[in-house]
């Protein structure tokens, strides 16, 4: 009776941490926060999943090189990358025409600035917080194969809420299931980062970045 005592304690502790820190904390701050706080918020969620890792049984920081190989594979780049560029242009001409390859044009510069800089300040952020410390830190309350992979999308595409956008959430919605086979299934946290990388770049270069712009953010309240 006291080991299942035990057992069920820590298991309650870490399904309401994982509430609070990935349901209630993005939505709070998409209502309460506004949305150029965006960077600030990520940065200090990340600083706190790093400190939950190190807190974490087990957890070793080589864990986040292991599966390496996998994202310098690079017909499996350069395939998703053909796939997320012909997905993003599709989007752009269907809800932002104007907005088609609108950095690459006018601002060239700044493309090159956030092709460099993405990888390192968004997508690796992101991918701490919602692959290394959400699949090591709540494995033993999450749920297994296909759900635990929708989950973790949809909590991923919650973390975007702050941009008030149904297009924003599909979007995160089906990248985070991407992110979230690589890291899982294929046991790789840097294919899930190169990904994540390779897609958001693509985003930008493309024109969609105009519906990640905080500047464009519009309440609904």
């Amino acid at each position: 009776m006291t080991d299942i005592c035990q057992s069920v304690a820590p298991a309650r502790r870490l399904k309401w941490e994982f509430t609070l820190f990935f349901v209630l904390a993005p939505v709070l701050g998409a209502v309460l926060l506004p949305a150029n706080y965006m960077f600030a918020m990520l940065f200090g969620m990340m600083l706190l999943g790093l400190i939950l890792l190190s807190l974490t049984p087990g957890f070793s920081w080589g864990e986040l090189t292991q599966g390496a190989r996998a994202a310098a594979h690079p017909w499996l780049l350069l395939s998703f990358a053909l796939g997320v560029f012909l997905l993003c242009y599709l989007v752009m001409r269907a809800f932002a025409p104007e907005a088609g390859f609108f950095l690459i044009r006018e601002n060239p510069r700044l493309m090159l600035m956030i092709a460099v800089l993405y990888p390192l300040v968004s997508a690796l952020p992101q991918e701490i917080i919602y692959r290394a410390l959400y699949f090591r830190r709540y494995e033993a309350i999450l749920p297994q194969g296909a759900a635990g992979l929708w989950l973790n999308g949809a909590v991923f595409s919650l973390a975007h809420l702050m941009y008030w956008s149904w297009l924003v959430l599909i979007m995160t919605l089906a990248g985070g299931l991407v992110f979230a086979w690589a890291y899982r299934v294929r046991h790789s946290f840097a294919l899930a980062l190169a990904l994540h990388a390779v897609a958001g770049v693509i985003l930008f270069a493309v024109g969609l970045g105009v519906f990640f712009y905080s500047g464009n953010v519009t309440r609904p309240f």
